[in-house]
């Protein structure tokens, strides 16, 4: 897909927690602006004004193509982001944001019938609803096993739409992990995620990998998994692309 660059409207902004917001763009198809035509998994980057120069800043698209302009953002107020507190005074209700799109080759193929492993941390929960939307709505019998990682329970922002699609599809499969203790009742796995995985994940070799979130996160869960059976070509992440390995001594990434 070739990228264009359009003009989006807020439509709506909605408080997840704390430091979450979603945010619901809609682009006007009638401006002949074309398409905001997107595969699932794909981000878009939003242009900001930093030093009087403008930049752009990438954020995974959170739901899949309906085709009438919609789209929605998980936007992370991280304390201390020059590009973040640009950004967050422009949320406002019907200001315009300029937007390039699509972006990224971690996409999700609608003929892949491979079971979905799906491992997100934080706001990378968002890239993984969109591949979710477009899995169920192809096949509602697709099996989708997302292992979704957060430091406390807040942070798991959309909990709820996670557990309802554990229960309306009888094969998927939720599993919520927190990395700091103190949750009693919490029904999920208190634990860093790759030793979570490493804790509960037995095979990989038959399913297509996911994961999104810092590249720390990413390789300490690809050793992980790599650790249980030799990983195959079937595992994506956004962060081969902008975070690679350095190659060890022997030629091979670390």
């Amino acid at each position: 897909m070739t990228s264009t660059t359009l003009n989006c409207r807020i439509e709506a902004l909605e408080t997840l927690d704390a430091n979450v917001t979603r945010v619901f763009l809609r682009a006007d198809l009638r401006e002949g602006q074309g398409d905001v035509a997107h595969a699932p998994g794909q981000y878009l980057e939003v242009a900001i004004e930093l030093e009087g120069q403008k930049s752009w800043v990438p954020f995974s698209i959170a739901n899949a193509h309906r085709g009438d302009g919609l789209l929605e953002l998980h936007i992370l107020h991280a304390e201390g982001s020059r590009s973040g507190a640009a950004l967050a005074r422009r949320l406002r209700l019907g200001e315009s944001l300029e937007v390039r799109l699509p972006m990224g080759e971690c996409v999700f193929d609608l003929a892949d019938r491979r079971p979905l492993l799906l491992i997100a941390a934080g706001t990378g929960f968002a890239q993984m609803k969109a591949i979710i939307e477009a899995a169920l709505a192809h096949d509602p019998d697709h099996e989708i096993h997302l292992w979704w990682a957060a430091r406390t329970r807040p942070e798991l922002y959309l909990d709820d739409l996670a557990r309802r699609w554990a229960r309306d599809y009888a094969y998927f499969s939720y599993h919520p992990v927190l990395e700091l203790p103190g949750e009693d009742d919490f029904d999920g796995v208190i634990e860093r995620i790759d030793r979570a995985l490493a804790e509960n994940i037995t095979a990989t070799r038959h399913a297509s990998v996911y994961i999104s979130g810092s590249p720390g996160m990413v390789y300490a869960v690809v050793d992980t998994l790599e650790a249980i059976e030799p990983l195959t070509e079937r595992v994506f992440s956004d962060v081969f692309s902008y975070a690679p390995r350095a190659p060890a001594a022997n030629g091979e990434p670390r």
